[in-house]
């Protein structure tokens, strides 16, 4: 009797789990290791090092040490933070500080962006730095999008300077001023940027 035929078995698709995961440990090795020792400090083997891989493995998949810093600061931006919607532009606004916050007060992230500033003339680097900005921007335009709507905020506001103005003292305090982020100076924050751009409350 004829055994039926066959169907061809369809290739398994690999997940890429073990793939992302090296990445993630790679990347968390290179913001450790410029939080420890700046970016004069980063090599390529002590990264692989920490890691647990071969130097080869970043070497094939990066490069050069500023590419890797590249994708660490281009990982930042893919992180998950999604746009508040409490209902208010005061709410909304408290919830983005505090996002800037946790990120820029984890350990290692402010040198790293600090590094990227310092090879900013790399065309890598720099790309990656500008596509950081740009998305923080984006996932956040659409938070003064319904504060218009709602008639909290004149229809002629920039969304860009508005959170430039609510965004652009956190970093200076931590990453120039080397000061901590306290409730008392972000609530300050919140009130100036309201001040500027809001209608009466």
């Amino acid at each position: 009797m004829d055994q039926p035929e066959q169907q061809p078995t369809a290739p398994r698709k690999r997940t890429g789990g073990r793939s992302a995961r090296v990445r993630q440990s790679i990347l968390a090795a290179t913001v450790a290791q410029i939080a420890e020792h700046g970016l004069e400090g980063l090599t390529i083997s002590e990264v692989a090092d920490r890691a647990g891989v071969a130097e080869t493995t970043i070497y094939r998949r990066w490069g050069t040490r500023t590419a890797l810093v590249a994708d660490a600061v281009a990982d930042l931006a893919a992180e998950a933070n999604p746009a508040p919607d409490t209902g208010t532009l005061r709410g909304d606004l408290q919830q983005l500080a505090d996002q800037i916050t946790h990120l820029i007060s984890q350990p290692g992230i402010a040198r790293l962006l600090g590094s990227a500033l310092a090879l900013s003339v790399d065309a890598d680097v720099d790309a990656a730095r500008r596509h950081f900005w740009n998305d923080r921007f984006d996932r956040t335009s659409q938070v003064i999008t319904r504060a218009i709507d709602r008639g909290e905020l004149p229809g002629d506001v920039d969304a860009h300077e508005l959170v430039e103005t609510l965004a652009a003292p956190l970093y200076f305090r931590l990453l120039v001023g080397n000061r901590p982020l306290d409730a008392a100076f972000i609530t300050r924050c919140i009130n100036h940027t309201m001040t500027l751009y809001s209608r009466a409350e």
